[in-house]
């Protein structure tokens, strides 16, 4: 029984999340409870109590997470200062004459937008609210509309530079350097948020192309569920292309100083931080109102990201303290089927976590206890980071619980049904589940690049 007392404490966190009681303070909560109870039973060392300070301390001078807050302000700053939308229009513009030209620039809109955020409900409000009724008003079919901004806001998980890598990088970095230390390497080789950024390119690629072709079967194959938009405006080229190029010069900028080594994530975000201020600045769309808004929710944000953080790295010094990396190990090496019964076992418990917990509370919750395991059963680590980053984007995608599925319908008219906003994410989802499929099947499509980087 003293064996599942691991197991009994993520449960019990489990129960409490249920229950509505804050992530952050439930995961240190219990656990310093339960610590407790094991001192006094005799069961719990108390040095593990003793590591904590000096990780939580590890954790505010962590330079690799101070990119968090600057990405988060260069994406909510080309949102509130409505650059976000300039970009819809040139985009819809230059896609205005291709069969769901709509929809097309939607997808790739969402998807500049996602990488700059990396927050999947900002990215899914923001779209609901400049997407959706233009794609109603253009007569597309409503659950083709709502299915495609769901799924196009859900991109945040995996187009890096995104929020999501940078905080999984960290802890997939940890976590591998943990499973070399216990198999004896006390040289351990690390894994970069830089690397994972490298992985996660051509899965994102790979996606936003499925979307953007399905987009365009439908509107060739059924004009009426997408048709051309009515009375668009050609824009001029120089206005389209001012319109278009800052942005993406400066995310591509921003992406390609970290992949090709010429830049920290961090010193990129500081760059992409100013840049989008300037950007807005330079087209009069920066005042105090709009400052004080992107510093309160990067403040939020952070903030949030941080206080989860200390929580988790209480929980998995506990969960550590009462044997729950070995028992983890017993039960994975115990698997008939090995490493491939592991790996799909914690894609699935990850999948269904996806519907009631974010992308940071499973990020520090699960792969801290199920990571080191599986790392030295020999998984790749930028490959099953990548996977959880596309795990976790299906399961926020998935009727009925789905997380896109609820930010949507609190901007979404009233006149749109639920229901038709499960049967468009379906599509979508089954994308999904075949890119998982077949970075299962290739997983060199994500370890190429970091390869050749």
């Amino acid at each position: 029984m003293i064996e599942l007392l691991p197991l009994l404490l993520f449960l019990v966190i489990c129960l409490f999340l249920l229950a509505g009681y804050p992530v952050a303070l439930t995961l240190s909560g219990v656990s310093l409870l339960f610590a407790g109870l094991g001192l006094a039973a005799g069961v719990f060392d108390g040095a593990f109590l003793g590591l904590i300070p000096n990780r939580i301390y590890g954790i505010f001078v962590n330079q690799n997470l101070y990119a968090v807050p600057m990405f988060v302000f260069m994406g909510t700053m080309l949102e509130k200062s409505r650059i976000a939308e300039e970009l819809l229009e040139s985009m819809e513009s230059a896609f205005a004459r291709l069969p769901g030209g709509l929809g097309i620039s939607v997808v790739f809109v969402g998807m500049l937008l996602a990488a700059s955020t990396g927050i999947v409900g900002a990215t899914v409000v923001t779209m609901g609210i400049l997407s959706l009724p233009s794609m109603l008003k253009a007569g597309y079919r409503p659950s083709l509309a709502a299915g495609t901004i769901c799924a196009t806001g859900t991109l945040g998980q995996i187009i890096p530079p995104s929020i999501c890598l940078i905080l999984l990088g960290e802890v997939i970095s940890n976590a591998y350097q943990q499973s070399q230390l216990n198999t004896g390497a006390f040289a351990p080789d690390f894994v970069t948020i830089g690397d994972l950024f490298a992985g996660a390119v051509v899965p994102g690629l790979l996606l936003v192309l499925a979307y953007a072709i399905y987009v365009g079967i439908v509107a060739r194959f059924n004009p009426e569920a997408a048709p051309l938009k009515k009375g668009s405006r050609e824009i001029p080229v120089r206005k389209l292309l001012g319109g278009l190029l800052p942005p993406v010069v400066l995310m591509v900028a921003v992406l390609g100083s970290i992949l090709f080594g010429l830049a920290t994530p961090t010193e990129a975000a500081g760059v992409g931080a100013v840049g989008a201020a300037l950007l807005a600045l330079s087209r009069r769309k920066l005042n105090l109102d709009v400052l004080r808004d992107v510093s309160l929710v990067t403040v939020r944000l952070t903030s949030m990201a941080y206080l989860i953080l200390l929580g988790a790295t209480i929980f998995s010094s506990v969960f550590r303290g009462f044997g729950g990396e070995q028992l983890i190990e017993e039960i994975f090496s115990g698997l008939p089927g090995g490493v491939f019964s592991a790996t799909l076992i914690v894609m699935l418990v990850i999948f269904l976590l996806g519907f009631i917990l974010d992308f940071i509370e499973i990020t520090f919750l699960v792969v801290p206890m199920v990571g080191p395991a599986l790392l030295g059963m020999g998984v790749d680590p930028i490959w099953l980071g990548v996977m959880i980053c596309v795990n976790l984007q299906t399961s926020f995608l998935t009727p009925p619980f789905g997380f896109s599925l609820f930010y949507l319908r609190s901007v979404a008219p009233d006149d749109l049904p639920t229901s038709a906003m499960y049967r468009g994410a379906i599509p979508f989802v089954l994308m999904q589940l075949g890119i998982l499929l077949l970075l299962a099947l290739q997983p060199g499509l994500v370890t190429v690049l970091p390869e050749l980087l």
